[in-house]
């Protein structure tokens, strides 16, 4: 992979896909993590005498919609860079092309949603073309849309010399080395609600790991297919199967698989609702499992000790509905206590929880892709990788 290592930047007007695909509320940004992210690869630029022009996609905008405005993004990036202007030009655009034509060395310009553009997410060679010659290199720092063949990460990169910034870079690093001798034992730690969305990575880890900890709604397909009784918990009725047989291939390679033995349960999803404990596999209707329980805390706690490399992604609960949040940062203080271990996280609840918790910098890595880290751990490669090979 290129790196800006092979980059000479001086004098040139450098195009930077960036992922600022941020919260907002009001016209003011309520997370800066991502910006946060990427200034160490657009200072590097502008020390080396670069201008720069930024691309970014913010939601799902159907056409142009003035709600997914970069705007925002623009007035929170100024206070962290001197010299940001704000281009509300569709970023393929003429006037876009003109505007930034007059950019001088340190100067930076962010361009409107890259989602405005009809083509974008067609990954359309005309639209490509026309992102190309906003600039005279492209740098790929958007780990977070890695995993997408879109016009802004993979159709531009075919048509400039392009590189990778420094925390594409990071994030490769990191994520590598889960998949490439990794230190034993090794524990994996997996939550969120379906099964389905994480066949890929338990496969593809199954086989490298000795611990697996399975957390979130997804534990009660594995405890219905063993035959416990979940109650009205969420279970992927057509996973059952697979998961019987992830069980036996996860016994056959002598790795451990550790279960919710009890979990936190209520009859609907809300704040202050009232809540009980059952055993995971004795639930009774009308309740649902909502969150693991405190003995399941201590076990997977216990069964973190030692490990010497940590995968972690998923919430262990309803995270965004407390009490139901109890778990996923108990799990996030466990693994935050790991000493020496070589420990990574990713997805939005995850992460979330290791920042209310005032531990990101106890983790070796926080990673700011879900689905590109776990697409990554899946297939050992993404789109945004592979075309700057």
């Amino acid at each position: 992979m290129r790196t800006l290592k092979d980059l000479d930047p001086r004098g040139k007007r450098v195009l930077v896909r960036v992922d600022y695909n941020v919260p907002i509320k009001e016209g003011k940004v309520q997370d800066e993590t991502r910006i946060l992210e990427s200034l160490p690869t657009l200072r590097h630029l502008l020390d080396q005498g670069a201008s720069l022009v930024l691309l970014s996609h913010l939601g799902r905008p159907k056409g142009v919609d003035p709600k997914y405005s970069l705007a925002p993004v623009a007035e929170a990036l100024g206070r962290h860079l001197p010299r940001v202007r704000f281009v509300p030009h569709s970023p393929g655009s003429e006037e876009a092309y003109q505007a930034v034509g007059a950019l001088m060395a340190g100067e930076v310009a962010l361009l409107e949603n890259v989602r405005f553009e009809p083509g974008e997410e067609k990954n359309d060679p005309d639209l490509a073309a026309r992102y190309a010659r906003l600039g005279e290199a492209f740098v790929l720092d958007a780990f977070g849309s890695a995993h997408r063949a879109h016009a802004s990460v993979v159709g531009v990169a075919r048509l400039l010399p392009s590189f990778a910034g420094l925390l594409m870079e990071k994030e490769v690093k990191a994520l590598s080395r889960l998949l490439r001798d990794p230190e034993k034992p090794y524990a994996v730690v997996i939550g969120g609600a379906k099964v389905s969305d994480k066949i890929g990575v338990i496969e593809n880890l199954l086989p490298r790991i000795d611990r697996l900890l399975i957390g979130g709604a997804m534990a009660f397909t594995f405890i219905k297919a063993l035959g416990g009784e979940v109650g009205k918990s969420l279970v992927e009725e057509d996973r059952l199967d697979l998961a019987k047989d992830l069980l036996r291939r996860a016994e056959s390679l002598g790795v451990r698989v550790h279960l919710p033995v009890d979990v936190v349960a209520a009859e609907r999803i809300e704040a202050g609702v009232e809540t009980r404990t059952f055993p995971a596999d004795a639930i009774p209707v009308p309740y649902m499992g909502l969150d693991i329980g405190p003995k399941t805390q201590v076990a997977f706690a216990e069964a973190l000790k030692g490990a010497r490399t940590v995968f972690w992604n998923g919430p262990m609960g309803v995270f965004e509905v407390p009490p139901f949040d109890q778990g996923t940062l108990a799990v996030g203080r466990a693994v935050a206590a790991l000493e020496g271990a070589f420990t990574v996280v990713g997805g939005g609840d995850s992460v979330a929880a290791v920042n209310r918790l005032g531990l990101k910098d106890r983790f070796s890595h926080v990673s700011t892709g879900g689905g590109a880290s776990l697409e990554y751990l899946e297939k050992g490669t993404l789109p945004g990788i592979e075309v700057l090979e």
